[in-house]
């Protein structure tokens, strides 16, 4: 006759903490490799950043550029970079919800 495990449904709850945690790292690495772009002006700035939040490049249309007026290009450039990482931020976010597949473990996302 087989012994009854002790635990045995503990077993399943790691293995599955463990496929969570593996979610987790792939959807990580997946969205801090993505870009997020944004713009503002109507498109005379343009800046995108990856999912570490740094910025990869700044595009900006010559006409943009006035030295008479440094302040509006300063705020262009502001706009853009927080809407392009409040878009990397949501997807981040958005991947773990899923990755956590409906657990909820507080402190994480």
């Amino acid at each position: 006759m087989k012994a009854r495990i002790p635990g045995a449904p503990q077993g399943n709850m790691m293995q599955q903490i463990q496929e969570m945690q593996q979610n987790i790292v792939n959807a990580t690495e997946e969205i801090e490799a993505a870009q997020f772009s944004a713009s503002a002006g109507g498109g005379a700035v343009e800046v995108t950043v990856n999912g570490k939040h740094e910025v990869l490049s700044i595009k900006m249309q010559p006409e943009i550029v006035d030295p008479e007026d440094i302040e509006m290009l300063q705020d262009l450039l502001i706009a853009s970079i927080n809407e392009a990482i409040r878009k990397a931020v949501e997807a981040m976010e958005a991947a773990m919800q899923k990755a956590k597949g409906g657990l909820q473990i507080p402190g994480l996302f």
